[in-house]
């Protein structure tokens, strides 16, 4: 099955009232089960971003990890993971962001990410934006030069894309 035939859509499962009432989950483990149309997904996203000169892919858990670790290897680079304060062995720095109800904090290795390497972000989704411009605030802290974004699902009606500034943003699949 050839990338260019497949509408990614089709492969991912909307849940209603999930996890409240109101929200219609974007369900990727129906896609991600299907080895031929992760494939896919990957390659169509690795041909999108490999102009880019990339030599560092990161990504959010745990999500992140699904598109952006799969990525980075299609790429032939790292994958430098950002995670949720305290799961981190190394020396870590920290960044916090503001949730619906609260606030969370992600991290990365100080050593993740030298200063000048060209960075793509990866995930699964983009809504609201928060959690990557959170994780454009560890590259830049690190002296990652981020050279665009990636990502399986964009929810544009949240605008998220906004918060990313002058960042390329390639999604394959927009609701």
């Amino acid at each position: 099955m050839s990338e260019s035939q497949i509408n990614f859509k089709d492969y991912i499962r909307v849940i209603p009232d999930f996890p409240q009432p109101g929200i219609r989950f974007k369900d990727i483990t129906t896609l991600l089960k299907d080895g031929p149309a992760y494939r896919a997904a990957i390659e169509e996203m690795r041909k999108a971003v490999e102009h880019l000169k990339i030599d560092v892919v990161a990504g959010p858990e745990a999500r992140g990890f699904v598109i952006g670790a799969p990525l980075a290897l299609a790429l032939g680079v790292g994958f430098a993971p950002i995670r949720k304060s305290g799961k981190l062995p190394g020396e870590t720095i920290e960044a916090s962001y503001d949730l619906e109800y609260g606030k969370d904090v992600l991290a990365m290795h100080k050593d993740s990410i030298q200063p000048g390497q060209r960075v793509l972000i990866a995930d699964d989704l983009l809504a609201t934006g928060g959690t990557i411009a959170t994780s454009i605030n560890l590259i830049r802290q690190l002296g990652g030069e981020i050279v665009g974004s990636a990502f399986l699902i964009e929810l544009s009606y949240l605008t998220g894309r906004e918060k990313l500034g002058d960042i390329d943003v390639v999604s394959l699949v927009t609701y």
